[in-house]
C-alpha cells in the first residue's frame, strides 16, 4: 500500500547476544592455544611459544577494540561479516600452519600473521556486540554481564581444549570445529541482528551458509588434511598415526624398516634402535648383584624360594627398554611406569611395535602402569635392583621436571642397596651443556655417576648416565653374551669421552628454575632446521 511505512524490526534480545559473546570469546581463545600447541608441536620449547603466541593475541585483541570505533555504519553487518573472516581464519589456522611448516615456508611469519589476525578480529567483535546492545540493557549491567560471558568462554575453552578437544578430535578438527562454530553464529547472527537493512542481512546470510559449506567440507576431510601436512615430516610414508590425550602418535615405515615419532620428535629406527636400548640397559645390568639362588643369570630362572631381581622403567613405553631386560632370566618383575595409555596400548597391540618389542608388554613378567612417574615413585614404597629412565629430552617443562635433582633424590631413595639406575641424557655433541647439566644435577641428588655414551646412526652420538647411591667403578665385563651391539671391549670403550665431548661445567635442574630446559632449546635449536 502506497505510503505505508515498514515494520519497526524487533531489538535483538539480550540473552541471545550475551550467548554469543560466550561463543565467540571460546572460539577465540581456542584459536589462540591451537596456534601455541602447533608451535610448541613443530618448534619445540612450549614455554616460548605459548609466551610470545599469548603476547601478541592480546595485543591483537587491543588492536581489535580499537578499530571497532572506525565501525559506524551497519554495525550488523559488519559484525557478521567480521564473524565469517574469524570463521575462515582461525578454522584453517591449525592446516595452515602444519602445512608452512612441512612446505620450508616462514613459519615464524605464518604463525604471527594468523595470530594477529585472528586476535584482531576477535578484538573486534565484542565492542560491536555491545553496541548492538546499548539501549536494551542498561550500561553498568551491559559491560558487567558481557565481560562476565567473555571470560566464562574463555574458561570453557581452556578446560575443553586439554581434556576434550585435542585428545579427541586433534589440533586441525579443533581449528575447523571452531571455525564452523563462529560461522555459525555468523550464520544465526543474520536473523538474531535484522534491521532496516533487510537486503545488506540477506546477503550476509548467504555469505554466512557458503563459509559454513566451505568449513564442513574441510572438517570431513580432516584426517586427509592432516595426513597430507604430516607426509612432509618424515621421510616414508605413515603407516598408523594417533592423537592421544598427550602426544601426537606417528609411525612411518620405508623398505629400510620403520620408526615412531612422538610430537614430530624421533623415537627410535627399527633398524638401529638395539644399539639405543642395549646401552640403555645393559651396562647397569652388569653391576646388579644376581638375586640370591640364580648364580649370574646366565641360564635357568629364578629360584623358587628368591624373590628376584626388580626393575623399574620409567618412561619406554614402546617396550624396547621391556624387551631387553627380559634377557635376564633373574628378574622377577618389571614394572613400567609411563604417563600415556596410547603408546603403551599401540607398542602392546600394533603389529609392527609389538614384533619389535618381542611382544614385552604382553609378559607376564611385565607389569604397565600408566601415571606420571615422579607421581607413582613419590607414592611407591618398593625399592628396586635397576631403574631405567628412559623419557624423551627435556623440551618442555612437564619434561623437564623429570631431570631435576627432586626426581633423581626420589629414585635414588628407591634403589636397593647395590641397585644401579642410568638416565638417558640426550647428545653430548649435539647438546653437550644439557648433557653435562643432567649429570651434574643427578650428582647434586647424592648419586654417585658415571657417564658414558654410544652411538646411534638414527640420533649420532648419544648420552646416559649410569648412577649409584655409593661410589663404583665403571662395569668391565657383561653379563649376557650374544648381544647384537655391546660385547666386553665395546662396554668399556663407552665411559670414554673424547675432547669435545669433555665435561663442562653449568648449572644444576631444579624444580624451581628448569635451566635444562631452556639451556636444551637453546642448543639444540642451533641444529634445527626451519
Amino acid at each position: 500500500m502506497s505510503g505505508a511505512s515498514l515494520p519497526t524490526p524487533r531489538p535483538p534480545r539480550p540473552w541471545a547476544l550475551f550467548l554469543t559473546v560466550f561463543l565467540i570469546a571460546t572460539a577465540g581463545l581456542v584459536y589462540e592455544l591451537v596456534a601455541g600447541a602447533v608451535a610448541s608441536y613443530v618448534l619445540g620449547d612450549s614455554v616460548t611459544q605459548f609466551s610470545l603466541v599469548i603476547g601478541l593475541y592480546l595485543s591483537a585483541l587491543g588492536i581489535g577494540a580499537y578499530l571497532s570505533k572506525f565501525v559506524e555504519r551497519d554495525v550488523a553487518a559488519r559484525f557478521v561479516d567480521i564473524e565469517l573472516a574469524t570463521a575462515l581464519l582461525g578454522g584453517v589456522s591449525a592446516p595452515l600452519l602444519l602445512f608452512a611448516f612441512a612446505r620450508g615456508a616462514s613459519f615464524q611469519l605464518v604463525l604471527w600473521g594468523v595470530v594477529l589476525g585472528t586476535g584482531t578480529l576477535v578484538g573486534l567483535e565484542l565492542p560491536l556486540l555491545m553496541r548492538l546492545l546499548r539501549g536494551q540493557v542498561e550500561f553498568k549491567d551491559l559491560i558487567a554481564t558481557a565481560l562476565l560471558f567473555d571470560y566464562l568462554g574463555a574458561l570453557a575453552a581452556s578446560v575443553l581444549f586439554a581434556l576434550v578437544l585435542v585428545p579427541t578430535l586433534g589440533l586441525v578438527r579443533t581449528s575447523l570445529l571452531f571455525g564452523l562454530l563462529n560461522a555459525l553464529v555468523g550464520l544465526g547472527s543474520t536473523w538474531l541482528l535484522v534491521d532496516e537493512q533487510g537486503k545488506t542481512m540477506r546477503a550476509a546470510r548467504v555469505r554466512s551458509l557458503l563459509v559454513v559449506a566451505f568449513l564442513l567440507v574441510l572438517f570431513s576431510q580432516a584426517e586427509r588434511l592432516t595426513r597430507a601436512a604430516e607426509v612432509a615430516f618424515y621421510p616414508d610414508p605413515i603407516w598408523f598415526a594417533q592423537q592421544s590425550s598427550y602426544q601426537r602418535i606417528v609411525v612411518s615405515r620405508g623398505r629400510a624398516g620403520f620408526s615412531l615419532h612422538l610430537n614430530n620428535n624421533l623415537q627410535f629406527s627399527s633398524t638401529d634402535e638395539h644399539r639405543y636400548h642395549e646401552a640403555l640397559v645393559h651396562p647397569a645390568m652388569a653391576l646388579v648383584p644376581p638375586a640370591p639362588g640364580t648364580g649370574d643369570g646366565s641360564a635357568g630362572g629364578s629360584s623358587a624360594t628368591s624373590p628376584g631381581l626388580r626393575v623399574l622403567i620409567a618412561g619406554g613405553g614402546d617396550g624396547l627398554a621391556a624387551r631387553e631386560a627380559l634377557k635376564y632370566p633373574e628378574i622377577s618383575r618389571i614394572i613400567l611406569v609411563d604417563l600415556d595409555p596410547a603408546i603403551t596400548r599401540a607398542s602392546a597391540t600394533l603389529s609392527l611395535l609389538a614384533e619389535q618389542n618381542q611382544g614385552a608388554l604382553s609378559h607376564p613378567r611385565v607389569q604397565v602402569i600408566n601415571d606420571d612417574a615422579m607421581s607413582y615413585l613419590a607414592r611407591s614404597p618398593e625399592r628396586f635392583d635397576a631403574l631405567f629412565i628412559d623419557f624423551p629430552d627435556p623440551n618442555n617443562l612437564a619434561l623437564g621436571k623429570l631431570f631435576t635433582t627432586r626426581f633423581y633424590a626420589i629414585a635414588r631413595d628407591h634403589l636397593s642397596p647395590e641397585g644401579a639406575m642410568v638416565v638417558q641424557s640426550t647428545s653430548p655433541f649435539y647438546s653437550r651443556h644439557s648433557f653435562w647439566c643432567i649429570v651434574r644435577t643427578m650428582e647434586a641428588a647424592g648419586l654417585h655417576v658415571r657417564p658414558y655414551h654410544a652411538f646411534v646412526p638414527a640420533f649420532g652420538e648419544w648420552g646416559f648416565a649410569l648412577a649409584r647411591a655409593t661410589p663404583f667403578e665403571p662395569p668391565t665385563r657383561l653379563r649376557l653374551e650374544g648381544l647384537r651391539f655391546l660385547d666386553g671391549q665395546q662396554l668399556s670403550s663407552l665411559f670414554h669421552f673424547p675432547p669435545d665431548l669433555a665435561r663442562v661445567e653449568g648449572p644444576i635442574n631444579r624444580l624451581d628454575n628448569q635451566a635444562l630446559v631452556r639451556l636444551y632449546e637453546r642448543e639444540i635449536g642451533r641444529f634445527a632446521a626451519f
